[in-house]
């Protein structure tokens, strides 16, 4: 019965209603014998009206009650019922409307005296008769909330195992940042500690300013570092501003304190947006950091620029003058600053130059947000 009545379902809706009002037309047809015109024009209206029971549904059963009267079964009534009762959670409503059908069946027509034993037995048999369609949409019906309550449940699983997924996860990233925090920060703390140490102790003036700069990382160091974990902390929530961000306004002190010998010129506007900025920053401060490690004693130049719709900052580096200490590094600077500027639709490039150095160029549309 479900097959039949998937099958049923695929069908156009116009193809559905055809179907019904022609067999119910037929069913009007066979058990009628020798119809008056009155007859036929009610037989007429009913079967018709089966094609808009969806829209009408109670004005469409009261259309096809006189077929009712006429014959003992009829397809247009049952119908009716089953799609009032469908749309329908009036449970008098259903009653009075089998009561209906069940007295227009067990009513003889043309009215005359009949027995009135037998009045009742039909009008019995009329009542199973008609419930019949209504307990059947009823059970339709039940189906249904029952299939809506199911999804109901199985949304708010997803939504409780995306919420235990989370909680999972600010476990983990508290876990990580207290790690970072205990482990990390402590050395870095040492490493600032020891070089303001140095800075009073020493004697020769470059190595005091190796040691204020070397002081001066550390403390920058450790601000980020409690940036990075407070974001850790956050746990994927709603985006709070924990401190700060980096700006264009900063360049200028993260190049004096880079512990190289760089000179920043060019202006940028003002309209550049906040990512953007950022992104400008964190390619200078890696390329800096790099002449630092790779290239020591060299000097660079971090030149900020605007062509067209695009602005930009190139860091060029002169050759090292001093071999490189051998330090671990991730060899992931470069890769995490182009993806940097992928996501703003923009450009990196970075290699060597002919004299020997080192150059850094960051595109980005100026239009980037």
């Amino acid at each position: 019965m479900s097959r039949a009545r998937a099958m049923w379902q695929r069908l156009p809706t116009p193809v559905t209603d055809l179907a019904l009002v022609a067999v119910a037309a037929v069913d009007v047809w066979l058990n009628m014998e020798e119809p008056t015109p009155l007859e036929l024009a009610l037989a007429a209206v009913g079967c018709t009206a089966l094609a808009f029971r969806r829209r009408f549904p109670l004005g469409v059963f009261l259309l096809t009650l006189p077929i009712a009267l006429m014959q003992d079964v009829a397809v247009a009534v049952l119908a009716a019922l089953f799609t009032l009762t469908e749309r329908s959670r009036n449970r008098r409503l259903l009653a009075l409307c089998v009561a209906l059908a069940a007295v227009a069946s067990s009513t003889a027509w043309p009215l005359a005296e009949v027995d009135r034993t037998m009045t009742l037995v039909f009008f019995v048999y009329g009542l199973a008769t008609a419930a019949a369609p209504v307990l059947f949409g009823q059970l339709l019906q039940a189906q249904r909330d029952l299939a809506r309550r199911l999804a109901e449940i199985e949304e708010a699983r997803e939504h409780e195992r995306a919420l235990h997924a989370q909680a999972v996860l600010a476990r983990e990233r508290a876990q990580l940042a207290r790690e970072m925090h205990d482990v990390v920060s402590h050395q870095v703390s040492l490493i600032a500690v020891r070089a303001g140490a140095l800075q009073v102790a020493a004697k020769d003036a470059d190595a005091k300013e190796a040691a204020r700069t070397i002081r001066s990382l550390s403390v920058t160091t450790l601000d980020e570092l409690r940036t990075m974990v407070t974001l850790l902390r956050a746990s994927g929530g709603d985006a709070t501003e924990l401190t700060p961000q980096p700006t264009l306004a900063d360049l200028r002190k993260l190049v004096e304190s880079s512990g190289t010998h760089a000179q920043l010129t060019g202006e940028l506007p003002p309209t550049v947006s906040t990512p953007a900025q950022r992104a400008l920053y964190r390619t200078v401060q890696e390329a800096l950091t790099n002449v630092r490690k790779h290239a020591p004693g060299a000097r660079a130049r971090v030149e900020l620029w605007q062509a067209g719709d695009g602005i930009g900052v190139t860091i060029t580096n002169t050759p090292s003058t001093r071999p490189s200490l051998s330090l671990p590094g991730s060899q992931q600077g470069l890769v995490g600053l182009r993806e940097r500027a992928d996501i703003l639709h923009g450009t990196l490039e970075a290699g060597p130059t002919a004299e020997g150095g080192y150059r850094v160029r960051l595109r980005i549309p100026l239009s980037a947000d």
